[in-house]
């Protein structure tokens, strides 16, 4: 086999980085090389799909450092026994992308993951040296996202996470029984215990003994990716592994990605092939439980086979669940129940309780706040409007969802 040149290696190892889906740089630190010092920024605007502190886009430079692993995950593209083309980087080499990529504008910042090469100290120590490489030597201040590996040593993960802005782990199915039928070589003990680890390290930094703050130990937080559909799980049950990873290990977010069957290995997993609008409805229902105070059992309850309604959104679902509870006032309601009707969002409802304290509020003025009032009609009481019937209509649901479609033969 012929050697790769640089580029053949981007374009095959940033193609084989799209399956790590915790891409986001939210929540870090504001530095930047403003005044000459320094190379990069967490600021300011990009092209790629991650977000600075201050909600401007931020592009990253999203690769794999290799594609090769000593692993057999049956739900991963890459594992050993996959039938693909492999390439690898040198420290070197991602070192000088980044910088090069920073330099033309392209990026501003580097989201690096990889695949398990001999070992995974070998393979964590080489990111920890690319992250050291370019915070000491270029004095690189952008965003840099570590995919990290939780059979390393604790003092490798240590080092990250002092060098990155933030940390993830991929806990990878959400069931222990997943993992052990086609992830066998992972431990989900292990998983959980590196993410605790990197938990306590990141809440338990103290002022130095001259009294200087403690060096920031991944000021963006952790974050965690879980494969949908390769093992059959339902939506409840994955709502409700994401529960317990909030709570347990303050995660920023849980990602999900949507698993599409690979041919060679399709007869080692489920005959499930989830759309991505499953996954599109899982980040829905992921936000309803962050922002919205929904839990998983009200979203994806057990009576729908615990599965997600893929033709209108959870909150949407479960207003029409529980028309009993409707409509509501906005002019008297609390909070939490404002949040609950549909086409309200966090901004509309704080704006509706602010207006209100100057006088009752109409229909138009809803509008004029951001509120979808259309998808509200059905389910609030105004000033100057009442849904009557409309709440309990037998056809509400067909009017939100989308019109059957005629499949081609051809």
């Amino acid at each position: 086999m012929s050697k790769l040149n640089l580029q053949q290696k981007l374009a095959l190892l940033s193609d084989a980085a799209k399956y790590d889906a915790s891409c986001a740089s939210s929540g870090t630190t504001r530095r930047s090389s403003a005044g000459g010092k320094g190379i990069g920024s967490t600021e300011g605007s990009g092209i790629c799909h991650a977000y600075a502190p201050d909600g401007r886009c931020i592009s990253l430079l999203k690769i794999l450092m290799t594609n090769f692993c000593i692993y057999d995950c049956a739900y991963c593209i890459n594992r050993v026994s996959s039938n693909v083309e492999r390439a690898r980087f040198s420290v070197e080499e991602v070192v000088s992308l980044t910088i090069e990529f920073y330099r033309r504008n392209y990026i501003e910042g580097l989201f690096l993951s990889s695949g398990i090469i001999k070992s995974p100290d070998q393979t964590m120590s080489d990111m920890v040296r690319i992250a050291r490489e370019l915070r000491e030597t270029h004095d690189f201040r952008g965003y840099i996202h570590l995919k990290t590996i939780p059979d390393a040593s604790p003092e490798l993960i240590e080092e990250a996470g002092l060098l990155a802005d933030r940390l993830s782990m991929n806990i990878e199915l959400p069931t222990d029984v997943g993992i052990k039928n086609y992830a066998p070589e992972k431990n989900p003990d292990e998983i959980r215990r590196a993410m605790g680890n990197v938990r306590m390290r990141k809440e338990s930094a103290t002022p130095t003994h001259r009294g200087r703050p403690a060096p920031k130990f991944a000021p963006a937080g952790q974050s965690t990716q879980m494969i949908v559909g390769a093992d059959g799980a339902n939506d409840a049950t994955i709502l409700q592994s994401a529960t317990r990873l909030y709570s347990s290990y303050k995660l920023k977010r849980v990602y999900y990605s949507a698993f599409s069957p690979i041919p060679d290995s399709a007869a080692k997993l489920p005959l499930i092939k989830p759309p991505l609008m499953r996954e599109h409805r899982l980040y829905q229902a992921d936000w309803l439980m962050r922002f919205y105070g929904y839990n998983a059992d009200e979203i994806a309850p057990a009576g729908d086979a615990g599965m997600l309604d893929l033709d209108i959104d959870p909150k949407l679902a479960w207003a029409l669940a529980h028309r009993e509870v409707f409509p509501v006032d906005v002019n008297r309601a609390g909070r939490d129940m404002l949040l609950r009707v549909p086409g309200f969002g966090t901004k509309s409802v704080s704006r509706i309780l602010a207006a209100r304290r100057n006088g009752t509020l109409g229909y138009d003025d809803l509008r004029r706040m951001g509120a979808l009032v259309k998808k509200a009609q059905p389910f609030i009481v105004t000033r100057d409007w009442r849904p009557g019937a409309m709440t309990d209509a037998a056809n509400l649901r067909a009017l939100f969802a989308p019109p059957p479609e005629q499949l081609t033969l051809l």
